[in-house]
């Protein structure tokens, strides 16, 4: 006799809802945007109602910040290395580019994704409550350029490796918002020979002299 599957307790039977909803919500606000998006079509994308949604989270802004959350996670190993690796892209990490490949994401559900996040960002920087919430995830994403600036950074740089990594953050995320915007970046090759020259400018010179364009050891 064929052992029966244990059931779900109700603790991971939240969790799944939570999960299929966050995962609604990103294609929904993907294709309709941050302002556009409803709950209501949310709920049905997830097979859900719409108290499930309340049930799970307070709001939408709350919705969206949980969506955030869950793309920062996925892009955890992008962001710890910017730079590029032989054999991988070099895509600024800001466009999702290769979360989304690596996750199986339409590049149009991405792109749409991103505008949203603008949409979000413009709102929530004007609310008091969402503000400070905005400033710890972007805190915690610049956080990720100072580690990745940290473990290059030559020993006799003068700068600091939070103020590297805040020009990396600068670099890589106005490059993405560029692309964004009108679909123009520099070619990845050159991409990368920046970044690498804010982190190790000596170590980028001398990897470009040798043919090595993406300055891994």
């Amino acid at each position: 006799m064929a052992d029966r599957p244990v059931p779900l307790s109700r603790r991971d039977r939240q969790q799944q809802t939570r999960d299929a909803l966050i995962a609604a919500a990103r294609a929904v606000f993907s294709e309709d945007g941050y302002h556009a998006a409803s709950l209501d079509r949310i709920a049905r994308e997830a097979g859900f109602s719409k108290g499930a949604v309340y049930s799970n989270f307070e709001d939408k802004p709350a919705l969206f910040l949980a969506v955030m959350d869950r793309n920062l996670e996925l892009a955890d190993v992008d962001l710890r290395n910017p730079f590029g690796q032989p054999g991988t892209s070099s895509n600024p990490v800001s466009t999702g580019k290769d979360t989304a490949e690596r996750e199986g994401y339409p590049p149009a559900a991405t792109q749409g994704f991103a505008l949203a996040t603008l949409e979000f960002i413009a709102s929530a920087a004007r609310d008091e409550q969402l503000a400070p919430q905005l400033h710890q995830r972007l805190t915690d994403v610049l956080g990720h350029y100072v580690e990745a600036a940290q473990a290059v950074r030559a020993d006799d740089e003068t700068l600091s490796a939070a103020e590297i990594g805040t020009l990396l953050a600068a670099l890589d995320q106005g490059a993405g918002l560029i692309l964004l915007a009108g679909d123009v970046l520099p070619d990845p090759e050159v991409f990368n020979a920046g970044m690498l020259r804010l982190a190790d400018p000596a170590r980028a010179v001398a990897a470009r002299r040798s043919g090595n364009r993406s300055g891994a050891p």
